[in-house]
């Protein structure tokens, strides 16, 4: 079985051109309605949150949660949600550029989009655009079949230590490779030795592991927890800093593994907007954080809290810019 890896870009243009042509002209379509939905210089009276991908995915929730906190709570008379999905998030990235003063815009983002702007040399990246803060975190939790031989992370790492072929694994996607990749290198494992079935979403990844496909995975923690709790996987680590309140799983960390790559999710505004329109979209980013409605969208979606604003906020971006480019060369990407 040879790696999977994640295009590069001479093939993500050549092979994706069709696709990204289309997801292109839907994005352009889709901000001119944005521009005329849009009109008026009151923030609270309407706003809308862009999710880089389609519907039903981790951006999309932040961005419909959020939605239904403001409209309940009143912080914005009216929040719309639209779908700009294409390249890891990147082609909505660019169409919030062509928004540039276009106040009444949000868009969801995160550690996932940051990669592809990498991966795929973006022409737009988050230094064109306003990032107004980090507000969650979600963990991926290192899974074998609740049948594997390795009933520790130790045990997985030292027999993929020792023959990287044998013990393949997959993921859902870029941010999935990028945890196995920054795994193999605290297990003293080349990422250009590993093996890296790429799925499409946590439904394939458990197939994979069941049918013998992959030995192990890296995966969204909400997207586990039924396969942990039925027994058809078994949780090694989450891979986290820190113990988790409310889950029973040793860290990565606490198992000597320097592995913490988080899946934050980030708030992002369009280029061009004055300061006073920044600070007014910071506030109501942050009465929505605090609202009922989103203290139980945290719980629900088994997110960790993680506001990051300010000065730290971009320290925080160039430092997950920098790791994540180390992570791509380690790959040969």
């Amino acid at each position: 079985m040879r790696p999977t890896h994640s295009p590069s870009r001479r093939q993500f243009l050549t092979c994706g051109l069709g696709g990204l042509v289309a997801a292109g002209a839907i994005g352009t379509a889709t901000v001119g309605s944005i521009v005329s939905a849009s009109g008026g210089n009151d923030l609270r009276s309407s706003l809308t949150i862009i999710a880089p991908a389609a519907a039903g995915g981790g951006w999309d929730t932040v961005a419909r949660e959020m939605q239904q906190a403001q409209r309940a709570n009143g912080i914005v008379n009216n929040t719309q949600v639209v779908n700009i999905p294409g390249a890891g998030g990147t082609i909505a990235l660019g169409n919030l550029e062509i928004l540039e003063g276009q106040a009444n815009n949000l868009m969801v983002g995160g550690t996932g989009q940051l990669a592809a702007t990498i991966q795929y040399h973006s022409a737009t990246t988050y230094a064109d655009v306003n990032p107004l803060a980090v507000v969650v975190e979600e963990y991926d939790v290192v899974v074998v079949p609740g049948d594997s031989p390795y009933t520790s992370l130790k045990e997985l790492t030292d027999a993929w230590a020792k023959n990287p072929g044998k013990v393949p694994w997959t993921g859902g996607g870029s941010f999935d490779q990028l945890v196995v990749t920054e795994m193999a290198i605290s297990a003293g494992v080349s990422p250009k030795d590993m093996i890296y079935v790429s799925s499409d979403g946590g439904g394939e990844s458990t197939q994979a592991l069941l049918n013998g496909t992959a030995a192990a995975a890296a995966s969204g923690y909400p997207d586990s927890i039924d396969q942990i709790e039925s027994g058809r996987l078994r949780a090694l680590a989450i891979v986290a800093k820190d113990p988790v309140a409310g889950v029973e799983i040793p860290t990565t960390v606490e198992q000597g593994f320097d592995v913490t790559l988080a899946n934050w999710r980030l708030l992002v505004a369009p280029g061009g907007i004055t300061d006073a329109e920044k600070s007014e979209l910071e506030s109501i980013v942050r009465e929505t954080v605090t609202t009922p409605q989103w203290r139980k969208a945290i719980e629900r979606y088994n997110w960790n809290e993680n506001v990051v604003t300010g000065e730290k906020l971009a320290t925080f971006l160039d430092e997950e810019k920098t790791r994540i480019q180390g992570l791509y060369k380690e790959l040969g990407l």
